[in-house]
């Protein structure tokens, strides 16, 4: 009898247990917006900031090789983006502050010279992030990459004193306060 009682107290708690499992299966996240994902090489650690343009991206091949070329290629395109869309705002803001004959032209050369350092330093950007996954036959490579403000502005500096027509129109302590103030315009808006 006390057999019976035993195999039927285990039967209720394996039920139980059971009843539990199957109950947590079918559980969303208590915000219901699904599972959250953990990307390598990705969040506000990696974002921009007041010292330095960050860039991430993701490559994904069957060949290890191509996967890592993806990857650089669009962590590359990030850095490149967040790089150009800060010089833009620093040109616009720079050339309303400054009187010149001709802002626009003055404007556009700037572009131009900052376009082609921004390209140099590209080369030379540094990888502060790189994980490969493989998945179903496939590798999946997750970069990041940065290059320093400071870096950056240097060579900016360098290539308007080698052009007499910038460098006439050109207040280096302005142009550099108003960087400084779009790298922490950008620093704020991090994820």
């Amino acid at each position: 009898m006390k057999k019976l009682q035993l195999i039927k107290a285990l039967f209720a708690i394996v039920v139980i247990a059971g009843a539990f499992t199957f109950a947590s299966c079918g559980k969303k996240t208590s915000d219901g917006l699904g599972k959250k994902i953990e990307i390598p090489c990705a969040g506000s650690k990696y974002a921009a900031d007041r010292s330095h343009f960050r860039g991430t991206g993701m490559g994904e091949s069957t060949n290890l090789s191509t996967a890592k070329r993806k990857a650089s290629v669009d962590a590359r395109a990030a850095l490149a983006t967040g790089i150009n869309s800060t010089i833009k705002a620093v040109t616009d803001r720079y050339t309303q502050d400054i009187t010149v004959g001709d802002a626009n032209e003055f404007a556009e050369k700037f572009e131009d010279m900052t376009r082609s350092v921004v390209n140099q330093e590209l080369n030379n950007m540094a990888v502060i992030c790189e994980e490969t996954r493989q998945l179903e036959g496939k590798y999946v490579v997750y970069m990041a990459v940065e290059i320093a403000k400071d870096e950056l502005l240097n060579n900016v500096n360098n290539s308007i004193s080698k052009d007499d027509r910038l460098r006439l129109d050109y207040d280096k302590m302005k142009f550099e306060n108003i960087f400084n103030q779009e790298m922490e315009n950008l620093a704020n808006q991090r994820p």
